[in-house]
């Protein structure tokens, strides 16, 4: 009997558990939920899988390399076999068989709750693009995800002696969103938690942890454990999820495959590998997910050093371009040959509040995007779709009621949909306006700055921005700044002089800071853009030179 299960049995029989293991910060509670049977299953994984983690990471530099030379993604030759081979899935669990409308967000307990009350199908828990990843945020998290899993959760909003704080409690579990969980993506470290000496992964630090805490229950529940994997880029990335959640299951005494995986395909190498992603976790997944706007990141980072192929503004660069189309279009077809679910991609509008005429127009218009963009989705065969808000639940719902009737459209096969690999990388064409440079700026120095400040979810002008939509607006700053000879479509050159104006005129845009999420902090994230930005080295995720400034 492993010690992680003994731990259940006999809760203080662990000692010497955590040996090897350094935990470099502190949190309220942590040690409920670092206990030592825990960490003897974090450093397992790490003392398994890290060098295999390591490598992937490499082979992802060398990747890039090859297309900083000019190289082109292609799908593999070496894969041709699964592609043609006539193989499906593991049969969905009855939970996920319904997932018409998801709401994603970050952890914190009163989001938690909302999440879970929304009326959604599933929640996304987000340890990733809309968490800042500090300690204390980590802990909370995690601690209100197996409060929640048990069904003790409750949070009281701050009050006042005139007036009492707003309790918020969870709906009975039946009536709950399903609950999945995002850890974060490979490239991220967790710097608080070292084993032998370096730090360990922030993906299985956040996968295992929650599994070790609610796996039992969740299983006895028929509801998971369910998870989100972010960022991938290859089958062999996937694999090695496949390995460590087998690892874990092994650990924990759940049965081969009852860990259930969605996978977002949000980096344009993993769109050449969505067939092989399906077959090496073909006995745990449950669908793949359209990750648009870190697609469309991922898209401006690999074809950085190709200056045929630098994306105009991203208001521009709609579902509705080629070279998204197809990559939507392929998914689907992908997925329904295989028996999983096609998801479709995030609604980022929020509601826009005020009676005005003007705000009430404005208010109007954000959720008719919202609906044309979920209309689109259904439309092309996918099996649900994610929003941002609450509010928006009904909406997508709506016109995923009307065009959908079933649980899913897996019987949907489109198989007229013929893609390419020029399909999926075809440049989109558009402009560059001064208010879409300034508005990257701003997006960009206002996330950042709230990220630092310890919140990874913040809405700026009736979008709610995370991690992904930050980095394409960091992402395409630097590409139109170190492409040269590109111009405004007023003529003006995009230069850093241009930069250097929009610095100037940010105080302008942002009005009084402390009316803002990390208002204290404009400047330093001021001075982190100013520098990635100068760069001659694009720098690979925003977050990884940020995330050595956060406690």
């Amino acid at each position: 009997m492993s010690a992680v299960m003994a731990e259940r049995q006999h809760p203080k029989a662990t000692p010497g558990a955590a040996a090897g293991i350094e935990i470099t910060a502190q949190a309220a509670e942590q040690d409920a939920l670092l206990t030592p049977a825990a960490l003897e299953l974090l450093a397992g994984l790490h003392r398994r899988y890290e060098a295999t983690r390591q490598a992937l990471l490499g082979a992802r530099r060398e990747r890039q390399a090859f297309f900083d030379a000019g190289g082109l993604p292609d799908f593999r030759e070496d894969t041709a076999a699964i592609r043609a081979g006539d193989w499906r899935v593991a049969p969905l669990p009855a939970a996920l068989l319904d997932r018409r409308v998801e709401i994603t967000g970050p952890v914190d307990p009163k989001m938690v709750i909302n999440a879970l009350n929304s009326g959604a199908n599933c929640y996304m828990a987000d340890f990733e693009d809309s968490t800042s990843p500090t300690w204390g945020n980590l802990m909370t998290g995690q601690r209100a995800l197996r409060e929640a899993v048990a069904g003790s959760l409750t949070f009281t909003s701050p009050g006042s002696d005139a007036r009492p704080g707003k309790l918020y409690t969870l709906k009975p579990f039946r009536e709950q969103a399903v609950l999945m969980v995002r850890p974060r993506g490979w490239h991220l470290d967790e710097k608080h938690v070292r084993v032998d000496g370096s730090a360990m992964s922030g993906s299985l630090f956040d996968a295992a942890l929650f599994c070790f805490h609610n796996a039992e229950v969740l299983a006895a529940k028929d509801r998971g454990p369910y998870l989100y994997l972010p960022k991938l880029q290859s089958m062999e990335e996937a694999a090695l999820w496949n390995d460590a959640l087998g690892h874990v299951e092994q650990a924990l005494g759940l049965a081969e495959g009852r860990i259930k995986v969605t996978v977002l395909i949000e980096t344009l190498p993993a769109a050449f590998e969505m067939d092989e992603i399906l077959h090496a976790l073909r006995g745990r997944i449950a669908g793949l997910n359209c990750g648009r706007w870190d697609y469309m990141f991922s898209y401006i980072k690999t074809f950085r050093a190709h200056r045929d192929r630098v994306l105009p503004e991203r208001g521009q660069v709609t579902m509705t371009q080629p070279f998204l189309r197809a990559y939507s279009e392929l998914l689907i077809q992908t997925c329904h040959r295989r028996g999983a679910h096609a998801m479709g991609g995030m609604a980022a509008q929020i509601p826009v509040g005020g009676s005005d005429e003007a705000s009430i127009e404005a208010n109007q218009a954000a959720l008719a995007k919202v609906r044309a963009d979920k209309l689109r989705e259904v439309t092309a065969g996918h099996d649900g779709t994610w929003v941002a808000h609450p509010a928006l639940i009904p909406i997508a719902r709506a016109v995923f009621d009307e065009r959908m009737p079933g649980k899913h459209q897996q019987h949907v096969l489109r198989e007229e949909v013929t893609v390419g690999r020029d399909d999926l990388i075809k440049p989109s064409l558009g402009t560059i306006t001064r208010e879409g440079f300034e508005g990257n700026v701003e997006v960009c120095v206002r996330y950042l700055a709230a990220w630092l400040d310890g919140n990874g979810c913040v809405p700026i002008h009736n979008l709610m921005e995370d991690a992904a939509t930050a980095e394409i607006a960091r992402a395409q700053l630097w590409s139109w700044l170190h492409s040269h000879e590109l111009h405004l479509d007023d003529g003006t050159p995009v230069d850093f002089a241009l930069l250097e104006r929009a610095f100037i005129g940010l105080p302008k845009r942002i009005g009084d800071r402390t009316r803002i999420p990390g208002g204290s902090r404009i400047n330093e994230a001021i001075g982190v853009l100013d520098r990635l930005t100068h760069a001659d080295a694009f720098e690979e995720f925003l977050t990884l030179p940020a995330y050595a400034r956060l406690d």
